[in-house]
């Protein structure tokens, strides 16, 4: 499935249909589709203290609408991945999208918690399409620096869109009540509908047969299985959000240690997110001129820079909250420069299942990424020294992963 790029590694237009609007539009709604489901997880968030008190329930309850949301998001990208490569792309985004609409309809209907869960369970089914069938999208209409480009660009946007998302939904809340988040996702997901159907070329199933498909899926797993290639680039994936979602789980814990307050703890967490952000950036400007391999170098060794930083002020006892937030601009640059052509390998390794390939790929990094987050509460915080430590375990298990990735490369060539 070899596609011609031009030299500027621009992006080659397979359909009429998609040659009707911009190159530039096309990657916005890539970008859409892949954060969709981000936007629409923490969107709520702001509005899950009232609804103790709307429904009369108790906290852990109301929890479950985003316990449920993400457990339906993660799993459901194994089975959206292969359906995509049989079924194609398109006609898996509309299912998704259809069933985020239903579950937003339901939500600004709903008059009880346990129907408020149920929508919310719709949602993350429904939006855990755009996450995998996007990137699987990128793998089909990008080549080498470019999909690593493109990547980045999902990097940078995927940064900020949380905190974006917290800040309009509270806002929405505060102004017209809860439901209007609800509406909000509705309409969202209306817009991608149309934005798919006038945008998105209508590509033909990449691994259509007359294999059932549940035989057809597993097959296809069992096939990236045996893929030594894909499972390091999903093994330094993984291990690098189980840091990410250590340093979530625990930054809260230790600039509160260091007397930072709750109305506080953010102004300091806008280091690692602003860093993100510019080693994206910067990827998608350095992609070209000196390749993945140097990239995803350089940025396992800012990420462990920052963390071993972070290590030696926490012994060093500096009781400030800047011994945490500091090396923070390590390691959120180096994790921007390796992300995208982590993720641009996972889809890569085997073109003909990207769909397959992106889903095993967002699985892992929830998994590992909930495996970093409980870690934290395993050693008390008092000081960045142990929540650095747990962070540069896993880094290292990264770095391991990507040296053997380095060898596997030189012995295949």
């Amino acid at each position: 499935m070899h596609r011609p790029e031009s030299s500027t590694g621009a992006l080659t237009m397979q359909q009429p249909r998609t040659a009707r609007g911009s190159q530039g539009l096309l990657v916005a709604v890539l970008l859409a589709q892949i954060t969709f489901g981000l936007l629409t997880m923490t969107l709520h968030l702001p509005s899950m203290q009232d609804w103790t008190q709307q429904f009369g329930a108790e906290l852990s309850s109301v929890q479950l609408t985003f316990s449920g949301y993400a457990i339906a998001f993660g799993s459901l990208q194994l089975l959206y991945g292969p359906l995509s490569d049989r079924y194609g792309r398109r006609t898996i985004l509309y299912g998704g999208l259809l069933l985020s609409l239903a579950g937003s309809l339901l939500g600004m209907a709903a008059a009880s918690l346990p129907v408020l869960i149920t929508a919310r369970v719709l949602q993350g089914a429904g939006t855990a399409a755009g996450m995998v069938v996007g990137r699987a999208l990128v793998q089909d209409l990008f080549q080498g620096p470019a999909r690593t480009r493109m990547m980045a660009y999902i990097g940078m946007v995927m940064g900020l869109c949380p905190t974006l998302s917290v800040l309009i939904g509270g806002q929405l809340h505060v102004r017209l009540g809860w439901q209007a988040n609800f509406v909000l996702v509705a309409l969202l997901a209306l817009l991608l509908m149309l934005a798919t159907w006038r945008l998105l070329p209508a590509q033909a199933p990449s691994s259509r047969s007359s294999q059932h498909w549940l035989r057809a899926m597993l097959e296809a797993y069992g096939q990236l299985a045996r893929e030594r290639r894909f499972l390091l680039y999903v093994a330094i994936l993984a291990l690098t959000y189980a840091t990410f979602y250590a340093y979530l789980g625990g930054s809260g814990i230790v600039l509160g240690s260091y007397g930072v307050g709750p109305e506080d703890v953010g102004w300091y967490m806008l280091f690692m997110s602003l860093s993100y952000f510019v080693g994206n950036f910067g990827t998608s400007r350095l992609i070209h001129r000196v390749g993945e391999r140097a990239l995803m170098g350089a940025g396992q060794l800012l990420s462990l820079s920052g963390i071993g930083l972070m290590l030696v002020l926490g012994l060093s006892g500096w009781p400030s909250p800047l011994a945490f937030a500091l090396p923070l601009v390590l390691l959120g640059i180096g994790h921007g420069f390796l992300m995208p052509p982590a993720l641009a390998g996972t889809v890569g390794a085997i073109p003909l299942l990207a769909g397959s390939a992106a889903a095993v790929a967002g699985l892992m990094q929830q998994l590992m990424g909930a495996l970093g987050g409980y870690s934290v509460g395993l050693v008390s915080h008092h000081g960045s020294a142990n929540l650095a430590a747990l962070m540069l375990l896993f880094t290292t298990g990264s770095v391991v992963a990507q040296v053997a990735l380095h060898w596997n490369s030189r012995r295949q060539s």
